[in-house]
């Protein structure tokens, strides 16, 4: 089980860290991403992480902007978003058991946690 939490509403600019905790031990051998979902759109890639935090990946939307991070002794994967954009309205959702950062196939999914920015 997957459960997000550190959504909200945010203006521009702003910034805000959504979690990602599971239940599960195996998910510290997990990689683990974030996606995101806006109205009348298609569920984007974010960013994701490999197990050990040593190698991840950034959607070019997010890159400078957004950090993806890890503490697997509290199974837990964060994601720092500065510099908020209203774009950057959305439901993110994290999601682990990929092969890859690269890959896109995940396992288990969260049920999101809603990103508000305001212009």
């Amino acid at each position: 089980q997957l459960v997000e939490s550190g959504g909200g509403l945010v203006q521009a600019g702003g910034s805000l860290r959504l979690s990602c905790a599971a239940s599960r031990r195996t998910f510290s051998t997990s990689v683990v991403g974030w996606f995101r979902q806006a109205p009348g759109k298609e569920r984007e890639f974010v960013a994701a992480i490999n197990w050990n935090g040593l190698s991840t990946s950034y959607a070019d939307s997010v890159k400078g902007r957004f950090t993806i991070s890890r503490d697997n002794a509290k199974n837990t994967v964060y994601l720092q978003m500065n510099s908020l954009k209203p774009e950057d309205t959305a439901s993110y959702y994290c999601a682990a058991g990929s092969p890859g950062i690269d890959k896109y196939e995940y396992d288990y999914w969260g049920q999101g946690t809603q990103v508000t920015v305001s212009s």
